[in-house]
């Protein structure tokens, strides 16, 4: 089963300064809620997708990566010991265990099974429960990243209407664009964790159309070339990694491209809706 992109985690050291610097963008952000383990994040929710801008809050609360088991908390923290950015690619989910199946049969790194429930805070000062059920995994030819499946609980709860609507016109994941030496090296994972077999291999890249949004991976020239010198120039550490997100904006007439900077945490490409 195909299965389309659910959120990405960007990871950054200020999460007040990185949520007003999307709000600058015209974006509107939720406000902060807290996990139990240690992690605060704002959210920008778009039409079924969501980028979670996220820092470490409590550093004492994070628990350690064991055998087998995977740590959120532990994962971010190391992540931005070395730089701010996106930290993890997650894909939507209906079915936790057939997810790990999959994987499990495509000989992919999986973890145990994973799930929580947590407050989220609206505008108006109320709040409500939202709950996840995660599936981890990891691969070794991309160190630096993690990625996993979510099934949301309660997404009647966590839609909010109010956070869908954004001054610049946002209205839909466009891409996540990812940057590698040499692309074709992953199409096989990328294909088992979005479980979608039918990709385009270029020179340039490859490209994975899921039911929600693209997998762009793009060598370093084609990445430049993409979104132009200033943005480029700030991709400073090790490859792969994931180096921009696409949002979709209704009334935008052309395209803009707005380099990560100190704040942002990673790129922001905003497209004329089609």
């Amino acid at each position: 089963m195909a299965r389309g992109l659910d959120h990405v985690v960007v990871a950054v050291r200020d999460l007040d300064a990185a949520a007003n610097a999307w709000a600058e963008l015209g974006f509107t952000v939720t406000p902060e809620n807290r996990h139990a383990w240690g992690t605060a994040n704002r959210l920008v929710q778009l039409d079924g997708f969501f980028i979670e801008i996220l820092t470490v809050a409590d550093e004492s609360l994070i628990v350690e990566a064991s055998e087998g088991e995977f740590s959120f908390g532990a994962f971010n923290r190391d992540f931005l010991k070395t730089r701010q950015g996106a930290s993890m690619l997650v894909a939507e989910s209906v079915d936790p265990a057939q997810d790990r199946a999959d994987f499990q049969r495509l000989g992919l790194t999986t973890y145990a099974p994973f799930s929580f429930e947590r407050v989220a805070n609206f505008k108006d000062g109320s709040t409500g429960k939202v709950g996840f059920d995660l599936t981890f995994l990891t691969d070794p030819l991309i160190p630096d990243l993690a990625f996993f499946t979510c099934r949301n609980r309660y997404p009647e709860t966590f839609w909010n209407a109010d956070f869908q609507r954004h001054d610049n016109g946002a209205s839909a994941i466009g891409a996540i664009y990812m940057m590698a030496s040499d692309p074709s090296d992953h199409h096989e994972f990328l294909g088992g964790f979005t479980g979608q077999r039918e990709m385009r291999a270029t020179s340039l890249g490859l490209e994975i159309q899921t039911p929600r949004g693209l997998i762009s991976v793009l060598n370093p020239d084609a990445y430049r070339h993409l979104v132009g010198d200033a943005a480029a120039n700030e991709v400073k550490s090790n490859l792969p990694q994931i180096v921009a997100v696409e949002v979709v904006c209704d009334g935008l007439e052309k395209r803009k491209v707005i380099p990560a900077g100190d704040a942002l945490g990673i790129t922001v490409i905003l497209t004329p809706a089609v």
